[in-house]
Parts: C-alpha cells; structure tokens; sequence
C-alpha cells in the first residue's frame, strides 16, 4: 500500500498535501513538477491511496479497510490512471477519459485520475484535457505528473496547484537507491546518487542495463590486476571491453561510474577520507588517476568521432588496467 512515509527527502511537497487532504480543500487538479525520479508517481499513487482509504486514522491508508484492498488490488472502481502509449499521451485517451468522467463516481468517495508523464503530451490532447480542468465534473480529482526537463502548456500549469518537487540529497538519493536494488552496497549507492543528480528513479535503467553489474566487474578485476600475469590482464581487459562494446545505451552511463570513481579516489587521497570511498587501486597515485580520468575522457571523444566502437573500449580497458 502506497503511503507518504515511503516518499523520501520531499518535504516540502508532502506538507502541502498533509494540510489540503486534512484540511479538506483539495482543489480540482494537482500537478506534481520536477526532475524525472524523485518520486513524483510515488506521491500521487499516495494520494489516491490516502483518499479512498475508509478509516479515520490519521495515519492513512490504513491497508485493511474495503477501499484500501480495493486500490490495492488495482481494482477500485473510483481510479484511473493514463501513461503514454508508446513515446505520447494520445488524443484517444484523453477522449476516452472525458467519456468516464461524464458519469459520476461510482461509490460515495471522489473519482481519482492519475495522468504520468504530462510532457509527453501532444498539443491537441493538452486542449482537449484544458476543458476538462476548466469546467471540472463534481467529485473529480486530477493528479498530473510531469517531468521539469520539457515545457508544458501555459493553459495547463495555470489552472492547476502546483507541487514542486526537487533533487534529494545525496544521502536521501543513496538510502532509495539501496531500496530499489538492496544488492547495491553503500559506496555504490552514493556513486549511483552522485550520477544521476540526486534523481534515484533514474538508477532503474542501470540495472536493467545491466550497466552496474559490469561496472562492478571493471572495479574488481582493475582491482585484483596486480597478482594476474600480462597475459592474464590483457585477456581479462579485452573480455570486459568486449561486454562494453554490447551496450547500446549504457556505455556512457557506464564511463561516468568509472571517471566518478577514479575522481573520488583522487578527492580521498587529497583530502585524507578514504575510509568512506572505495580506492580503485591504493598504490596509485593522483597522476595515475588522472591520466585514467583522461583516458576516459578520450574514449568519450572518439566515440562521438564514430571510431570503431570495440577499438575504443579495448583501447580504454587496457589503459585502465595498466
């Protein structure tokens, strides 16, 4: 059951929700703006939980009562939800919805809409959805989420309250990113919060990736290099690049995790704080360390010079483990 003490480092929004749901002045249409991955779906899926909840806990969803089994179960009557369908929010869809929203609801609470990813949709479905948010149906309520990397309609924005929602601290970023994927240790929690700018839903795709698990291997074989013959390096170096070329769309995730690293390292030898970052090697020094930063910058440039994909990875590696 989806509830607010899930929602972790946002504040400010939480607050602003606790006192319209308690206060009893919810307005006709919410959108909750900010970076993609800090929890804006999360809050609005608590919202809807917080509403159809039946009992008078202050504390709510309470998990047990007929309205909270049924939102659970992904079945309450009251609930809809639109995502896009493929890369867009469709006009159809919004079409369908105002066809819904024309009947009442159909038990003694509000209806609920949860529309994701407001930016992706087209001109003519943010018309179509203006009427509806400026003429309301009696006992509906619009919860918009919407990334703050595109523009939306002003016509939109404006007859909407909006809920600012920000990057989470590094720490905040870390603990939601262990809870996505408990097997990720601290150090690479931080490293992942670090990456993707205190936006931890962003960290999903490494996973699916397979990104950090390769990462991993890199720093355990980097690692691990100094009791390997030459030969032994060099064939363990060109299997990784090899597993590096194969990623599509994670080979730059995957260089910002090393270079994040490899400068981590440097910043704990210059400022003696080792004890809270892994070192890569021990024995090298900020020269070293450095040079495999530029290294990594290099491989970047080739890269977007459209030179030989498994060359520049092999090339790296084998820079990397020297």
């Amino acid at each position: 059951m989806m509830m607010f003490s899930q929602v972790i480092g946002q504040e400010k929004p939480l607050t602003l929700l606790r006192r319209a749901l308690t206060g009893n002045r919810l307005a006709h249409g919410y959108l909750y703006v900010g970076p993609e991955g800090v929890g804006k779906r999360l809050t609005a899926n608590a919202t809807a939980a917080w509403l159809f909840c039946e009992s008078n806990d202050e504390e709510r969803p309470c998990g047990h009562c007929p309205g909270c089994v049924k939102f659970a179960s992904g079945n309450h009557p009251d609930f809809l939800c639109i995502k896009p369908q493929g890369a867009t929010i469709k006009i159809d869809q919004i079409r369908e919805l105002k066809k819904s929203l024309g009947f009442p609801p159909f038990g003694d609470t509000r209806r609920v809409v949860i529309i994701e990813e407001m930016q992706t949709m087209g001109r003519e479905a943010a018309n179509s959805l203006l009427k509806v948010l400026e003429e309301p149906p009696p006992d509906n309520l619009l919860l918009l989420t919407a990334s703050d990397d595109q523009p939306l309609l002003p016509t939109i924005t404006s007859r909407c309250q909006l809920i600012p929602f920000a990057p989470l601290s590094l720490d905040d970023a870390a603990e939601v990113i262990r809870k996505i994927a408990p097997e990720t240790s601290p150090e690479q929690a931080r490293t992942l919060a670090s990456l993707t700018n205190g936006c931890p839903g962003r960290a999903k795709s490494l996973h699916s990736d397979e990104v950090l698990t390769l990462y991993n291997d890199c720093l355990q074989s980097i690692q691990a290099v100094q009791g390997l013959s030459m030969a032994e390096s060099v064939e363990q170096s060109l299997a990784l690049a090899a597993r590096a070329a194969e990623l599509k769309d994670g080979l730059d995730t995957l260089f910002d995790l090393l270079a994040i690293n490899f400068k981590d390292s440097m910043v704990a030898q210059l400022c003696a704080a080792g004890e809270e970052v892994v070192l890569i090697r021990e024995d090298w020094n900020l020269g070293q360390l450095s040079a495999k930063v530029d290294a990594i910058d290099a491989a970047r440039r080739e890269l977007a010079r459209n030179c030989n994909r498994v060359l520049v990875c092999e090339v790296l590696l084998l820079d990397l483990f020297a």
